[in-house]
């Protein structure tokens, strides 16, 4: 057995790894608060979109619901952003994925619809995604201790060969 063969399917799955971290970092689209009420607000932001772009769009998909939102306003901390009435839906979880203006995504988040007093549940509230990358990280530090590991192993057996 050859090095390369176990070498390259590593290398392949450390490539992928720093490929996909920039995105995880990078895309940021939040919703606030992550839980609300029945007939509540949610304030969805689109934070690397380029007001100068144009309008963003957000994709509110659930239970009931596939409808789009454009932005309404340039959110304060950066961005866009609009702002989204609960009146009508249906308890449970609803997804927002937003496209700026310029047709690049920005990435997607989470809220929950409740009943009127229901307790808070999950979702993105403000968070900068540093699970996603801390999850990528530990992702692409594995792949290489697995490559590692194979290496040694495969040196160890062709001395043990050679004895």
């Amino acid at each position: 057995m050859k090095a390369t063969k176990v070498l390259i399917p590593a290398a392949g799955s450390i490539v992928l790894g720093a490929l996909l971290l920039p995105g995880a970092a990078l895309a940021d689209t939040t919703v606030s608060p992550a839980t609300t009420p029945v007939g509540g607000t949610v304030v969805l932001t689109a934070t690397t979109c380029n007001p100068g772009s144009g309008d963003a769009i957000f994709r509110v998909t659930g239970p009931d619901r596939d409808q789009n939102v454009r932005s309404t306003t340039a959110a304060a901390s950066g961005g866009l952003s609009a702002e989204l009435f609960t009146a009508g839906f249906t308890l449970g979880t609803y997804t927002v994925a937003a496209t700026c203006g310029d047709g690049t995504p920005d990435g997607s988040a989470t809220f929950t619809v409740t009943p009127l007093g229901g307790a808070a549940a999950g979702g993105r509230d403000g968070n900068d995604g540093a699970g996603t990358l801390a999850t990528g990280i530990t992702l692409l530090a594995s792949a290489l201790g697995g490559a590692v590991i194979l290496a040694r192993r495969r040196r160890h057996a062709v001395a043990a060969a050679a004895h």
